[in-house]
């Protein structure tokens, strides 16, 4: 099961993506959208993320 962001909770911050080894996370309009096929699915982004907006 992949990792993803709820919008609703999501501050448009960008640590997720700053903190993505793979740069699997792309922002879209200031939404923020992880791409399952990079993912590695290592967690770092839902440890970094301030709102826990990132859930699997």
């Amino acid at each position: 099961m992949a990792y993803t962001i709820d919008n609703e909770k999501c501050l448009g911050c960008g640590a997720c993506a700053a903190t993505c080894p793979v740069s699997a996370i792309e922002s879209d309009s200031g939404k923020y959208k992880i791409n399952a096929d990079v993912c590695i699915e290592c967690g770092s982004c839902a440890s970094d993320c301030p709102a826990n907006a990132i859930h699997k």
